[in-house]
């Protein structure tokens, strides 16, 4: 608070942020704030509602103590969001929806609490009951905004208190990555680095010039000419209006192509802003991100996951900064990454949130969406369709039945064109069921083979049987290896394939998606439907042998095995191969679903995250801690075998933790289960890599990991086991 003289009158000035000389007011700073945020909250018809929560959010700081402390004249801290809050509840009716905004914009959305909560309790309840410093002088400067619009549309939702934690999660997100923007160009002074990247309709004429000649092809009796069918329809089908949509594309059927024509075409068409790629693993992100780089520019294309870093360099700011708010044409992140910000009540992570309204949603590898927590997933899809502005494409080869779970009269339109034809057409094996295998007659098949992927369910498992094959051209791969090794032994596998060289791999479902190889072909152990389908893809992939020539052998060890979240997924796998169905027949496949679901039941929502949001008393705190979809029982194991790896690990010791430095230490990094961390660490075979960097370790004994296999999960005295 500073007081000057304007015509002999002594004036008071209340400041928000002070940068050496210059100063940035109370009132600059809300009506800043206020604007970026109404106009991110219109793109959804609710800028009334992100205006008057930018002006409202900071009221806190015309505080005489507030004054104080910023101007270096006291050291006291200063709660300021929740004088905001406390106006909220005063004024009541549709400001009240506001209060959770406002009161969580520094410290995250609050759950709800009880009457019984203390003033020192983090929640809406106990802030209530908190004694704040005089903020009265707002009423001098500035009016509360009025607010005209409802905040949902009861006509297009079958849960209403979902339906408004929603809104308030959206609305949060317009302030706070306002709050942010408008604060950072106060401090930058109008020098910010922040890129948006291209606009949609440029986009789309860079694709379709890349495609141009792709499209002359009519010839429908070749792979090439079946692809440009496809293609050819979701570009027509991009001119639909808003919607969900389904891309059922068989194996081979070119559907990252065609999902983009689509997804470019339906932007320009509805005037949205970006699409964004949701996929379940990261081999598929950093494929995908590549193709649509080298087609649309790489400032077009922001990759958001744990393996991409884009370091504070001059050349990738942007990137960088595009990161925090997802502020990009085209966006490619992780089922984990997009549903967790989604359900989360931090800042940090709500504040992308707006701009997935207005967006193109492509989820690939729809099938992979999360058992545990599909209900809240579905539900959470659905208010995103009927309420801001998005379409939803579910694409997949193994398209899940997720039509029930749709409550409020969003069905889905199919993309690919005569889609049971393009299966028929696309088919390039055959299902043979072997029944029991002992591992002594699974090893005595793949000795007699010249080219093929076996797939067991345990790392364990396939170390084994590695060990019992080991010789000229057999090959492992499992997590068991850092990520950086893994790429290395398969890109010496695809060479010996495409050499015509032997060729026997041994491996876990790692391999059954986002990896481009080619097997005459393929042993699976039982498993999921979609799993052993996303493993068939690895045989005949280009389709040069006839399908009768290309067998996927599925098979059953004797002994029952307890694999770590598919016990049912095999189960119902089982039942299907016992009724004589073809596992690849659509309806087989649609089947399998239906039964799963049923089997689940209640474990769909596991953590009972829906319940969390009743009667406006919505636990978003709560909620934000329980869903992790990767849940945290393991610790990160660094394998320090190359050179690079010994200088990131000596980064880490002596610098301590950098999101950077993690980020480049997890490519030598692997994930070890707590009960067999344990055993480890109880054989002093691991040590910690830094103090403040948790559950993060080095492996000191070095001869436990070897380039055919990674970490050996079988010790010679028997004491530490992997599964």
């Amino acid at each position: 608070m500073l007081w000057y003289l304007e015509e002999g009158v002594k004036t008071m000035e209340y400041i928000a942020h002070i940068d050496k000389e210059r100063i940035q007011t109370v009132k600059e700073h809300l009506e800043g704030t206020a604007k970026i945020s109404g106009d991110f909250a219109e793109k959804f018809g609710k800028e009334d509602w992100g205006y008057c929560c930018g002006m409202l959010h900071d009221i806190g700081k015309y505080s005489i103590d507030f004054q104080k402390r910023i101007l270096g004249e006291s050291n006291r801290r200063v709660d300021h969001s929740t004088a905001s809050a406390r106006v909220c509840a005063e004024k009541g009716g549709r400001y009240s929806f506001l209060e959770y905004c406002v009161e969580g914009h520094h410290a995250g959305l609050p759950d709800y609490g009880s009457n019984f909560d203390g003033s020192n309790d983090p929640t809406l309840m106990g802030r209530r009951k908190k004694k704040i410093s005089d903020y009265q002088a707002y009423q001098t400067e500035i009016e509360i905004p009025p607010i005209t619009s409802s905040p949902i549309d009861l006509n297009k939702t079958a849960n209403r208190d979902f339906s408004l934690s929603v809104f308030m999660r959206m609305i949060y997100s317009c302030l706070v990555d306002a709050d942010f923007l408008d604060t950072e160009a106060f401090m930058k002074n109008g020098k910010g680095k922040r890129d948006s990247g291209q606009d949609i309709a440029v986009l789309l004429e860079k694709l379709e010039n890349h495609i141009f000649d792709w499209l002359q092809n009519r010839d429908i009796e070749t792979v090439n000419g079946r692809r440009t069918e496809i293609l050819r329809h979701c570009l027509e089908m991009g001119e639909s209006e808003k919607g969900l949509f389904r891309l059922t594309v068989p194996t081979g059927g070119g559907k990252t192509i065609a999902s983009l024509a689509f997804a470019l075409r339906h932007a320009v068409k509805n005037k949205m802003d970006r699409v964004i790629y949701v996929i379940p693993y990261t081999s598929i992100i950093e494929q995908n991100a590549k193709v649509f780089r080298d087609i649309l520019g790489e400032e077009n294309v922001l990759e958001n996951h744990c393996n991409v870093d884009y370091e504070s360099s001059e050349e990738l700011m942007p990137m960088q900064l595009a990161t925090e708010n997802w502020d990009k044409p085209i966006v490619v992140t992780t089922n984990v990454q997009f549903f967790e910000s989604l359900f989360s009540n931090k800042s940090s992570r709500c504040r992308k949130l707006h701009n997935i309204a207005n967006s193109v949603l492509i989820f690939d590898e729809a099938q992979m969406l999360p058992n545990d927590y599909l209900k809240p997933c579905i539900a959470m899809i659905e208010e995103l369709i009927n309420s801001y502005e998005t379409s939803v494409v579910l694409c997949t080869a193994t398209q899940p039945a997720l039509k029930s779970f749709f409550q409020n009269g969003v069905s889905a339109t199919e993309l690919c064109p005569r889609m049971k034809e393009q299966f028929a057409f696309f088919k390039r094996t055959i299902f043979e069921n072997t029944g029991v295998l002992t591992e002594e007659k699974l090893v005595e098949n793949l000795k007699k083979e010249f080219q093929a992927l076996c797939i067991v369910n345990t790392k364990k498992r396939a170390q084994r049987i590695y060990k019992t094959l080991e010789g000229e051209g057999i090959y492992h791969l499992s997590t068991s290896m850092y990520p950086k090794h893994r790429k290395r032994v398969l890109k010496e596998i695809q060479e010996r394939l495409q050499q015509n060289k032997k060729c026997v791999l041994v491996s876990t479902s790692l391999v059954e998606a986002g990896v481009d190889l080619d097997f005459r072909s393929v042993y699976r152990e039982l498993a999921g439907v979609d799993s052993m389908i996303q493993a068939a893809g690895r045989c005949n992939r280009e389709g040069t042998r006839t399908a009768k020539e290309s067998k996927v052998f599925i098979f059953k060890f004797e002994e029952r095995q307890n694999i770590l979240g598919q016990r049912q997924q095999i189960d119902v796998a089982k039942s299907l191969i016992a009724d004589g169905r073809d596992l690849s027949d659509m309806e087989s496949i649609t089947k399998y679903f239906e039964m799963l679901y049923h089997i689940k039941g209640d474990t769909l929502d596991k953590k009972k995250i829906m319940d969390e949001f009743k009667n406006k008393q919505y636990n978003f705190a709560k909620v934000g801690k329980e869903f992790r979809l990767i849940e945290q029982n393991t610790k990160t194991l660094f394998i320090n075998c190359e050179e690079q790896a010994d200088e990131i690990l000596h980064l880490l010791k002596e610098r301590g933790f950098s999101r950077s430095g993690v980020r480049k230490a997890s490519q030598y990094c692997i994930e070890v289960y707590d009960k067999e961390f344990d055993k480890l660490y109880g054989m002093g075979m691991v040590r910690p890599v830094s103090e403040d960097i948790e559950d993060f370790y080095e492996l000191q004994d070095r001869s436990k990991y070897t380039e055919e296999m990674g970490l050996e999960l079988e010790f010679d005295d028997g004491v530490a086991l992997f599964f």
